[in-house]
């Protein structure tokens, strides 16, 4: 085991959900951007299953090298949001409903960066004797 991977091990789910939540912070935006382009079809990751996914507690697992990786946002957990109130032009974004998943993406991703700042804080007491 090399020190990264036992750095990586300790950090433990509190990275990989600091990644994955800048990783859908991106996609929400890009929904909102495109909130007034006819035909824009609203993109969303089910964020519970990735996570679970990465962490390896989702339903397969990669137990060898040469296993295939999780796809992750990009790939097969990404969806095409349903809306609720549909638009003439196809649209599908919904503006209230992309800021309201925004602003709680940000807010879970604080509360990871402060988590994962507070295991390093705990690794460097450690480190230092402390």
């Amino acid at each position: 085991m090399t020190g990264l991977t036992a750095i990586r091990d300790n950090l433990g789910i509190h990275a990989t959900s600091l990644t994955l939540r800048e990783q859908r912070s991106a996609m929400l935006a890009s929904n909102i951007a495109h909130a007034a382009t006819p035909g824009y079809k609203a993109r969303d990751i089910d964020f519970a299953r990735v996570l679970a996914a990465h962490s390896g507690q989702g339903g397969m697992r990669a137990t060898h090298a040469m296993h295939v990786r999780h796809a992750g946002p990009g790939g097969a957990d990404l969806a095409y949001r349903q809306p609720v109130n549909p638009s003439l032009d196809g649209n599908t974004v919904e503006l209230d409903v992309e800021q309201r998943e925004f602003a709680e993406n940000t807010l879970r991703y604080q509360i990871s960066l402060t988590l994962l700042n507070r295991k390093i804080s705990g690794l460097t007491r450690a480190i230092k004797g402390e």
